[in-house]
């Protein structure tokens, strides 16, 4: 069996899937396995970024805030962090968002430097969602590009700012209108925000116009 050309393919194929093994998966495993893996509860302390943009959820929508999370603190952040990747999970966002930018195809051109490891030594990248496809762009740094009311109105219906999107609506997140958001819309918003938010070039503003004060049609 061996010497015929199935054999040799075989063995091929089996060879060269043990080196993409060793080199892609066991070898970086092994050099980066010292690096600690941050918390969410850490990652929220030393994120100046992340905690004005809960404090500014709690600004624009008062009322569910209050309701779902109370005050914008440290500890109430961390758990909005970690529902809202969940929601992400569960929603299915992966599937057409990837969050890794990869040294190909000229995508440091689209969405900036190539994704480093450090970047996901924490407990919100375990698995890291490299995605199945690109319907949308990758959104490891989307945090910051967009104000929470943008985020909320495109969760809503995605149309409402980006009129030719084929992403589908989220109304489920919303107690009504997109001024509504519940427990898992602005923990969605929260994780989206944080994406990207520990660089250096994160998008900072001091204030961001509303566009989604018109209620639901």
């Amino acid at each position: 069996m061996f010497e015929s050309k199935s054999g040799v393919l075989l063995i091929g194929g089996v060879g060269f899937f043990v080196i993409a093994f060793l080199s892609n998966a066991l070898v970086p495993a092994l050099m980066y396995r010292h690096l600690p893996e941050a918390t969410v509860t850490e990652l929220v302390e030393r994120n100046s970024n992340l905690k004005y943009q809960f404090e500014d959820l709690s600004h624009r929508y008062p009322e569910q805030f209050a309701k779902y999370y109370g005050e914008p603190t440290q500890e109430n952040c961390a758990e909005a962090l970690r529902l809202g990747r969940q929601t992400y999970v569960n929603e299915g966002c992966w599937h057409c968002h990837s969050q890794f930018i990869r040294p190909v195809s000229r995508e440091e051109d689209r969405w900036g430097p190539v994704s480093k490891t450090e970047e996901y030594q924490n407990e919100l990248q375990r698995p890291v969602m490299f995605g199945t496809r690109r319907v949308g762009p990758d959104l490891c740094r989307e945090g910051g590009r967009h104000g929470n009311d943008w985020h909320a109105a495109h969760f809503f219906k995605p149309q409402l700012v980006s009129h030719h999107s084929p992403m589908p609506e989220y109304p489920w997140l919303f107690d009504g209108s997109p001024n509504e958001p519940n427990r898992r819309g602005l923990a969605l918003i929260t994780y989206i925000q944080w994406l990207g938010s520990w660089l250096e070039s994160y998008p900072y503003y001091e204030e961001w116009e509303p566009i989604s004060a018109k209620p639901a049609p």
